[in-house]
């Protein structure tokens, strides 16, 4: 079932066979390391950070699983958790898995339309939230919620014309129930988490205890965590990158996860937390670049020399590391580079990371190639929702940051026609809740699941993402081009908040943007035209004509057709709450697309080849 043992280093991770759930290695962890700091976070009352150690998990757990016991839930039965990162998603989580249930994870932020729809589809009996701020949302619902029998809130609430709510507090029970082991295998369904929806209504994501912990020991088999290891939790609990890779990783080795207040406070939870390992999207590394590249606008051309000198020459032993450079007598400057320049930078990611890993997105070779010179051992992963999520990630010492690595052990890769990426192993989920057309679509008999990926694989077995089988914009002239790399490079420039690359059959590309305020505002002073987008005439073809070559100047690496002619700036934002990205903040592009499809009729009136 489960037991402990010693790596080379003497690191006792927990091993399990096929048949152990994630409720049996939990339990088993607490009891192997009772007094260890499992959990950090950040308590808004007293404003300090509080510890939970393994021991004081399990009886929060014990506690957890009792209400659902006294709630009638039989196994099987699905428990929804919209809760913020924090020890209460743990206990949930670990709670529903004791009592034999199955979790189905909701974004915070999520339109309340679509949690309606997830709680019905999957039926879910409970629903913890947490607290008033998501109560006002789900009320405007509350009719479609009819299935749900019982909502918990962590927080006390003013609604007392809802019979089915129930703070917290005084739901648990004072005393834990029955320790006995949970009436499920390894093989049972666990969870199930539904997609980003980019198209249509999301799907349901069926995944077993034994399809996340093959993936743990997966990522565990390539990478060394160490119970010494502090882990800082930022991205959503309720996307499997966070959840397996942080979270249950975290459970399996050891290590302590701290909770981020949020993410406008990252910066400041990065300097407080120090943390030794973090798993990140892309944007979090871009947001980063951009405050040191505001902070390089103010210095003096010296500094900003040292600073390029110190990234070239760290990016070249990079290379040299990896077999793909030669040796150069600049590398004897590196120590004093690294105290002068790199260590300065990385300090502001608390200065002790020793892993960071990428994935959600990808990462732009620029962004990673500053951090790599700087010496932050960054490399970048691929895998998604319905295999656990990791199918594949470059490593510390063979690491190419234009790939997303090799494929982890578990996971086999197959080309298809078009050289689209199957892919097949433990971690595959067992299909689409409620949904076996969708699943036959995307999950063969035999087992292989289609990643609608186009991949490169290299002759050292590194895969190469080149598009998405259905985000190819294909042109008039029958050139192909890929939306959502020229989209990446284009938001590197702080001006453009968002954009979508539209042309499909057209003769040419044009791009609905979202510009940043404070940046549009700057760029419009040097302009000397009024920043209110409004007007017409010379001032607005000014201004469009200088945001499409600051756009192109982003894109020139692409061929030579992949430019932009025309522009369209968005008058707002594109959020969840709008409707225009999903809860995993991916663009809606079908949704986009319709909704300034006037817009985009008049970027291709009369148009010239």
């Amino acid at each position: 079932m489960a037991s402990t043992l010693a790596n080379r280093n003497g690191t006792r991770y927990l091993m399990f066979d096929a048949s152990a759930t994630i409720a049996d290695v939990f339990a088993l962890r607490c009891r192997t390391s009772p007094n260890a700091e499992a959990y950090r976070e950040f308590d808004a009352v007293s404003k300090a950070w509080v510890s939970a150690t393994w021991r004081e998990m399990a009886g929060r757990v014990a506690r957890f699983r009792e209400g659902l016991r006294r709630e009638g839930l039989q196994p099987g039965e699905r428990i929804g958790v919209m809760l913020k990162n924090g020890v209460d998603w743990i206990v949930a989580d670990q709670g529903a898995f004791a009592h034999g249930l199955v979790t189905v994870p909701v974004f915070v932020d999520d339109r309340p339309d679509n949690v309606a729809y997830m709680m019905r589809d999957a039926g879910v009996k409970l629903l913890l939230i947490g607290g008033e701020e998501h109560w006002k949302r789900l009320k405007t619902v509350r009719a479609e919620l009819s299935g749900v029998t019982r909502i918990i809130s962590a927080k006390p609430l003013a609604d007392a014309d809802e019979p089915r709510l129930r703070t917290l507090d005084e739901w648990l029970p004072a005393q834990a129930g029955s320790a006995d082991r949970p009436p499920t295998q390894g093989p049972d369904l666990a969870t199930i988490v539904y997609t980003s929806g980019t198209t249509g209504k999301p799907k349901g994501v069926m995944l077993s205890h034994r399809n996340m912990l093959a993936n743990v020991q997966s990522g565990l088999s390539v990478y060394e965590v160490f119970p010494e290891d502090v882990f800082l939790s930022f991205l959503p609990l309720s996307h499997m990158f966070e959840r397996t890779c942080d979270y249950y990783l975290n459970v399996v080795s050891g290590a302590t996860i701290v909770f981020s207040r949020s993410i406008p406070q990252l910066a400041e939870d990065f300097k407080t937390v120090r943390p030794t390992v973090i798993f990140s999207v892309p944007r979090i590394f871009e947001k980063f670049l951009g405050a040191i590249n505001e902070q390089l606008k103010k210095a003096s051309p010296a500094k900003k020399k040292l600073f390029q000198f110190a990234v070239d020459t760290g990016w070249a032993r990079f290379e040299h590391a990896n077999g793909r450079g030669p040796w150069k007598p600049a590398f004897l400057a590196w120590p004093l580079l690294k105290a002068l320049v790199a260590d300065k930078v990385l300090e502001r990611m608390g200065g002790r990371l020793r892993l960071a890993i990428a994935g959600g997105a990808a990462l732009s070779p620029s962004v990673s190639r500053v951090f790599l010179g700087l010496g932050l051992p960054l490399c970048q992963g691929y895998g998604m929702t319905e295999a656990s999520p990791l199918l594949c990630v470059n490593l510390i010492d063979r690491n190419d940051p234009h790939s997303v690595g090799p494929a982890v052990p578990g996971v086999e890769l197959k080309l298809a026609e078009n050289n689209g990426l199957l892919v097949r192993g433990e971690n595959v989920m067992q299909g689409y809740w409620n949904n076996e057309e969708a699943t036959r679509q995307v999950l063969s008999a035999d087992g292989w699941l289609t990643t609608g990926d186009q991949v490169r694989v290299d002759e050292h077995g590194f895969v190469h993402i080149t598009g998405r089988l259905k985000e190819i914009i294909v042109l008039g002239n029958g050139e192909k081009v890929p939306p959502v790399d020229m989209e990446l490079a284009i938001q590197l420039d702080p001006l453009f908040e968002q954009v979508l690359v539209v042309g499909e059959a057209q003769a040419y590309l044009s791009a609905i943007v979202v510009l940043n305020d404070e940046e549009w505002a700057r760029t419009a002073a040097e302009l000397k035209i009024d920043v209110d987008w409004s007007q017409q005439g010379k001032e607005r073809d000014k201004a469009e004509k200088a945001l499409t070559q600051r756009m192109n100047r982003l894109i020139k690496d692409f061929p030579g057709y992949a430019a932009i002619r025309k522009l369209t700036v968005a008058r707002e934002k594109w959020t969840i709450d709008n409707g225009y990205m999903t809860p995993t903040l991916k663009l809606k592009r079908n949704v986009i697309v319709q909704q300034y499809s006037g817009a985009i009729a008049d970027m291709y009136k009369a148009h010239s080849v």
